[in-house]
């Protein structure tokens, strides 16, 4: 297959270039039409108990959850009668607002007690919007902040709710996004020139990278005709996108210097690099598009976004390392060199300070292995702390001011009046005695301060109960599992904020298993295949497990112990970190893993059955793969860095989670563990039981 590819591309090159490019174009100017189509929710389990109650709100008791809330602080008794004229007013201009379907405030609603501050100095004022589409109740939620946070007449308005703060951290995120490309586009872009050596060749990632995000935009609109994809997905295209094509890029043309510099002529060299860097390119593509598949197990559309998005922009990378980049390989032939900038970088080199390196690893293997996994141990130590929740207004800076609306709801209100824990009892009928048994249990449970009287429609009922603890976060999945614990009369179901967030997790939890099977199932697989070897794929699985242990371990002593602020700046600990995000970080981080890990086993594995001891194999293939692996994990290192400066902690931890996780595994995993281990097993490294090498692939 890839000495075809290889044959077509060398003959018929501009032809190939031409169809490729206009295929792209058409791809990208269609692509952008998915643009209107993302969603920015997404964050629920749809099969979940929480979602079938919600059904039941919205169907038989057309209830919403209010889309803002306004905290009136009046400073003295909210009962004073100027207050209540200027709170009225302020009701009445609000619910002119347009998408304002109604409001409801301590004010209206006949000074009900449950809506007012502890202090009795101020109160809620609950806002319902005409859509319940998650972008529509942003934009709302944008305005009614916009115009009412801050001083009216004699009060002070504090604007929060669902639609204030997804709009606060949508807002925050596309600012900081905007300035770490403008920061990390420049200085990766410079990186590229000092590490290919040459003007003319630190293009080629953009080659890929280009191509791979116009093409992964066109199949991400295919998607939107089926289902929901997140507006997210965008980022992780461009960033996956720009850093997969520096990484194919990087070992093509190293490749093609080869094989210019041996003698070949243009044409030799080109056929000779996809027949062998291309074919690392496909497998290494391959292992990182099931890693990411696995992300479309989750049961939040969120999260299986990120599988779409990850498997699109994979897919059009490899395809872009293999076809327009080669020929323009042949267009460009030995001008690749052109604009010199780092002659050391240009020319490859048999022997080195890598091979070098590896010789020294290899002549102390134990005290290698041992050091590093003590390295790995003390990063991994502070994993025993980790706990999961998912984002709300904490992940913002706490000067913003969506951010001080939720903490002050939190301080001066007694319990979670806009979220409350919603009980819906189907075929109530004749029930009556163990449903008042039932309710009497429920006000007993932790967390729960007050259950509201019953309402009826027909033979459903449904009842509220306030919780004393934001929704999201685990208090509130204990409180909600004691809920679901308890003997319910038949066919009650347990709604609202805190349980969806709880199914959220619980859904999470019940898929990772799986996930994680297919992952080292898959990657096994693969890795077998390109090798040859049983003993090489376990060591990559194990040796990927105990980076990820490491990243999660850094992560937790930085984002919940409240370590290392003056590197990644001030964050609100929250005792827990973002599920959603730590989920990506582990994928992303084991699927560029495994992208140097092929990198490496493939140079290693083409030296050995050239002829050369498992010692000089490696050594060699350290040299030849190493610079390609380290430069890479640098600049893609850099362009996950920046992120780090963004104000919303989630974006923080995934910026540095990715950072720190790929440089220390070209680093420490790939330079020192790898070669060390590859010595400690010797020829054994290659073993595979005869009857399944009909199985691998022929180098």
């Amino acid at each position: 297959m890839f000495n075809s590819l290889a044959h077509l591309v060398v003959r018929r090159h501009k032809l190939t270039l031409f169809t490729f490019i206009l295929i792209v174009i058409i791809a990208g100017g269609v692509g952008s039409l998915s643009f209107s189509k993302l969603e920015s929710g997404g964050y629920s389990d749809p099969k979940s108990a929480s979602a079938k109650a919600a059904r039941y709100l919205t169907d038989t008791f057309h209830v919403k959850d209010p889309g803002v809330i306004l905290i009136v602080d009046a400073g003295r008794d909210i009962n004073d009668p100027e207050v209540i004229s200027d709170a009225l007013a302020l009701e009445k201009l609000v619910k002119a607002e347009p998408g304002v379907a109604q409001t409801f405030s301590y004010w209206s609603a006949g000074a009900a007690p449950n809506l007012k501050s502890a202090d009795g100095n101020a109160a809620f004022l609950f806002i319902y919007t005409t859509t319940t589409d998650f972008g529509a109740v942003s934009e709302i939620g944008k305005r009614i902040q916009s115009k009412y946070d801050g001083t009216f007449q004699t009060l002070r308005v504090y604007a929060s709710g669902g639609g204030v703060v997804t709009n606060a951290i949508n807002s925050r995120i596309s600012k900081d996004l905007a300035l770490a490309e403008a920061i990390s586009i420049p200085l990766v872009f410079i990186l590229l020139i000092f590490v290919f050596g040459a003007l003319v060749a630190s293009a080629m990632p953009l080659v890929v990278g280009i191509s791979s995000i116009l093409g992964a935009f066109f199949l991400i609109y295919l998607f939107t005709l089926f289902t929901s994809v997140s507006v997210y997905a965008l980022n992780l295209i461009t960033g996956l996108g720009l850093g997969l094509g520096i990484d194919y890029a990087l070992l093509i043309v190293n490749r093609f210097r080869e094989e210019l510099h041996a003698g070949k002529s243009v044409e030799e060299s080109v056929i000779t690099t996809i027949n062998t860097a291309g074919k690392t390119v496909f497998y290494s593509g391959l292992t990182v598009f099931v890693t990411l598949l696995s992300l479309i197990m989750f049961p939040l559309a969120f999260l299986k976004s990120f599988g779409y998005a990850g498997i699109s922009v994979v897919t059009l990378a490899v395809a872009g390392a293999l076809i327009p980049l080669p020929a323009i390989l042949v267009m460009t032939g030995r001008k690749i060199d052109k604009g010199v900038i780092r002659k050391s970088a240009i020319t490859p080199r048999e022997d080195g300070r890598w091979a070098s390196t590896a010789r020294f690893v290899m002549r102390r293997p134990v005290p290698i292995v041992l050091v590093s996994l003590i390295v790995i141990s003390i990063f991994s130590v502070p994993i025993k702390n980790i706990a999961f929740a998912q984002i709300d207004s904490r992940v913002l800076p706490a000067t913003d001011r969506a951010a001080v609306a939720s903490q002050l709801i939190s301080d001066r209100f007694p319990g979670e009046e806009g979220s409350p824990i919603e009980i819906i009892i189907p075929n109530s009928g004749g029930k009556m005695d163990e449903i008042g048994q039932y309710l009497n249990k429920v006000g007993k449970i932790a967390g729960v301060i007050r259950v509201n009287n019953p309402e009826n429609s027909g033979d459903v009922l449904r009842i509220t109960a306030i919780q004393s603890m934001p929704s999201r976060t685990t208090e509130a999945a204990k409180m909600i599992h004691a809920l679901r614990a308890l003997s319910t009369p038949e066919g009650t179901l347990i709604g609202g904020p805190a349980a969806d967030f709880t199914d959220s997790q619980d859904g999470i939890a019940h898929a990772l298993p799986w996930a994680l099977g297919w992952i080292a199932l898959s990657v096994f697989i693969l890795i077998f295949i390109f090798t040859g070897s049983i003993i090489l794929p376990i060591k990559a699985v194990i040796l990927n497990g105990l980076s990820l242990i490491a990243t999660l371990g850094v992560l937790t002593w930085i984002f919940i112990d409240g370590h290392l602020k003056w590197l990644v700046g001030d964050f609100t600990q929250t005792g827990t970190i973002d599920t959603g995000s730590t989920i990506l970080v582990a994928v992303v981080v084991f699927g560029l893993s495994m992208d140097y890990e092929i990198f490496l086993l493939s140079r290693i594995r083409e030296e050995h059955v050239a002829g050369k001891t498992n010692t000089e194999s490696v050594a060699t293939g350290l040299q030849r793969s190493a610079r390609i692996i380290t430069a890479a994990a640098l600049l893609l290192g850099v362009v996950f860095a920046v992120f780090v400066s963004s104000g919303v902690t989630s974006i923080k931890l995934l910026g540095f989670g990715v950072a720190f996780a790929v440089l220390l595994d070209a680093t420490l995993i790939r330079a020192l563990l790898v070669p060390a281990l590859m010595r400690l097993f010797g020829e054994r490294n290659w073993w595979a039981p005869k009857s399944l090498r009909r199985f691998t692939l022929t180098h």
